[in-house]
């Protein structure tokens, strides 16, 4: 006699039944961090934790939803901006930031669903993922065999992809108006599904929440029908991170230079260009999503660009010689160097251009060398001009994260390698 399938329509399976060993993280908990490498870096996978007023007073938080509110009828989103400037929005649209987030497709999911190659294989003999692909989307199925006549099977869709792929993805779909993360994710290196970043091998969880903070990194905007933390209207969320996001709400920016008199000075704008910020303002954009998850003084999407950052999120002091990750630090670990304490106008802009995409290491030398002299470099005697394009390789080392664990089958464990930003001498890095 062939096994039973439970096999219902995919919206009506609620859940794997309690016979099922789930995963730890089966409750409620913080999920930035481990959605947050899939970020820039797997660009820094997720923020996690729900808006934490942390003392301040119930009116203030609202003042400030008020102010978000009000400001929100002024944003204009990306195709605003593309009429007027079409070679940076052109360039942007290829970048990390605005393909950390985005809707399924052929195009956008890095993982392959041709038989041999869509099946994660788990360290529990019974269990099995399936990633199947039709005309009515795409899916990630469970499957448990509970008995030699029983099997129970769970599928739910790709409803949002987060991240761009360069280190890897992860997947969520919608349960009603919950968000929450599928159980398998995707590892660019070695071009295989695996289990989501914390989950422990050989389990089916699909029931970790995302929440808003989040989200506020991986997203433009959504509206959060919290309670619970993950409960948002559908229809408000505006995937991968706009031009909006780092320039602000750009509605009289759009009305100014469409009206019969445009302005004639930038000084007119009435844009944010972060570039003519005081230094603290321009690493507080950076900051919001790139210094760690924080706690959250406001509501989410409450800071704008060119307002103080630490009126909406609250960054843990770090001591001096405290070990800081490579992933999620990336603003503390540059302002340790003494490149960024030495130069009063440094910032995360020195060396990167947000509006295009940067892969090639060896262009960024040239910010090294703005300053620093190739011969004064201690291998140089040994291998001269053939490090003149290598200053990253040396000086900022790809280290592995001890925050991003995945777990795999025979024991294995991953973790991504991210980019330390601390500019610095490391004596056990060398060339190959």
């Amino acid at each position: 006699m062939p096994p039973q399938r439970r096999n219902k329509p995919l919206a009506d399976v609620p859940s794997f039944p309690v016979t099922l060993r789930v995963s730890p993280y089966s409750v409620p908990t913080p999920v930035a961090r481990i959605i947050g490498v899939l970020l820039i870096a797997f660009p820094s996978l997720l923020a996690m934790a729900a808006p934490n007023p942390s003392g301040r007073s119930d009116a203030l938080a609202i003042s400030f939803l008020e102010k978000k509110l009000a400001a929100s009828a002024t944003y204009v989103g990306d195709e605003a901006c593309s009429s007027c400037h079409p070679d940076k929005s052109d360039a942007y649209r290829q970048t990390a930031h605005a393909r950390t987030s985005s809707l399924p497709s052929g195009a956008s999911i890095h993982g392959k669903f041709s038989p041999g190659s869509n099946t994660l294989r788990t360290a529990n003999p019974n269990l099995f993922f399936v990633m199947e692909a039709d005309e009515k989307g795409y899916f990630q199925k469970g499957v448990l065999r509970t008995s030699p006549a029983e099997v129970l099977e769970r599928a739910e869709r790709f409803d949002v992809v987060i991240g761009s792929g360069r280190k890897g993805q992860t997947y969520l779909f919608w349960d009603g108006d919950a968000l929450l993360q599928l159980p398998v994710s995707y590892w660019t290196g070695m071009d295989e599904w695996v289990n989501s970043p914390g989950y422990v091998d050989g389990t089916a969880n699909f029931d970790r929440p995302i929440a808003a903070r989040c989200l506020e990194c991986h997203a433009s905007s959504f509206e959060s029908r919290a309670p619970p933390e993950n409960s948002y209207n559908k229809t408000s969320l505006v995937l991968g991170i706009s031009c909006e996001r780092c320039h602000g709400p750009g509605g009289e920016h759009v009305a100014r230079y469409r009206s019969e008199s445009p302005p004639r000075s930038a000084s007119d704008s009435a844009i944010v260009n972060p570039a003519k910020l005081p230094r603290e303002r321009q690493m507080d954009v950076c900051s919001l999503c790139h210094a760690g998850i924080g706690n959250s003084l406001t509501p989410p999407l409450s800071f704008v660009a060119g307002d103080e950052l630490a009126r909406y999120l609250q960054i843990p002091k770090i001591e001096p010689n405290a070990h800081l990750d490579v992933h999620g630090s990336q603003v503390q670990l540059l302002e340790r160097s003494r490149c960024f304490q030495s130069s009063p106008a440094m910032t995360c802009t020195t060396c990167h251009d947000v509006h295009r995409p940067q892969r090639d290491l060896a262009a960024f030398a040239s910010n090294c060398l703005a300053c620093h002299k190739v011969e004064s470099c201690r291998i140089f005697p040994k291998l001269g001009h053939g490090i003149d394009r290598q200053c990253v390789t040396c000086h900022m080392p790809l280290q592995e994260t001890a925050q991003i664990i995945i777990s795999g089958l025979d024991g294995r464990t991953l973790q991504p390698k991210v980019r330390n930003h601390q500019i610095a001498i490391y004596p056990d890095v060398h060339l190959p």
